[in-house]
């Protein structure tokens, strides 16, 4: 797995999001878990990839109508069966983090790399997620050397406002994963 000189990973699916603009003079320095499943709670579809998009139709569901206008995206989702989509190039700011901070420094959007994973705060992950985003992980530090070390889920910089990846995110599986790979 490698990344592309233009900030692509060579092992996703592109599909490009409207909702990203460019980070200020900050380096990459952090990367965030989230959670996503659209409908909530329920997996596969082309919703999210609609959602990141700007492409959701109010009229598919009814969480949809409270969402479907929504400016947001990712770096990447990695989906149940571990297949990476890949949203917005690594070097550009994605919209996934909102108002957050992380060790001081606000609007985390400026300088961390945005990973969704299919799922819910009430279910677990898969394990070939949990491979997947190891190895995603690892690439993104060998790229961006200052990140290394710096995982955080969206609940930390968000405290109150935001919830995932969840209690059923598996830290010491992923920390052991990495570890692994080293």
């Amino acid at each position: 797995m490698r990344i592309s000189a233009t900030h692509w990973l060579d092992a996703a699916r592109h599909c490009p999001s409207p909702f990203f603009n460019q980070r200020p003079q900050a380096e990459i320095s952090l990367t965030v878990i989230h959670n996503i499943s659209l409908p909530p709670s329920q997996f596969g579809g082309p919703f999210i990839e609609q959602l990141f998009l700007g492409s959701l139709n109010a009229n598919d569901h009814p969480y949809f109508a409270e969402i479907h206008r929504l400016e947001v995206s990712s770096h990447l989702l990695i989906r149940r069966d571990a297949e990476i989509i890949q949203f917005v190039a690594f070097d550009q700011r994605a919209w996934h983090a909102g108002r957050s901070q992380y060790l001081g420094r606000d609007n985390c959007n400026d300088f961390s790399i945005g990973i969704e994973l299919e799922g819910s705060d009430d279910q677990p992950f898969e394990d070939a997620q949990y491979e997947r985003l190891a190895l995603v992980i690892k690439t993104l530090w060998q790229h961006y050397p200052e990140s290394i070390g710096r995982l955080v889920g969206h609940s930390e910089i968000a405290p109150g406002r935001k919830t995932d990846p969840g209690p059923f995110f598996d830290w010491p599986r992923l920390n052991q994963l990495l570890a692994e790979r080293r």
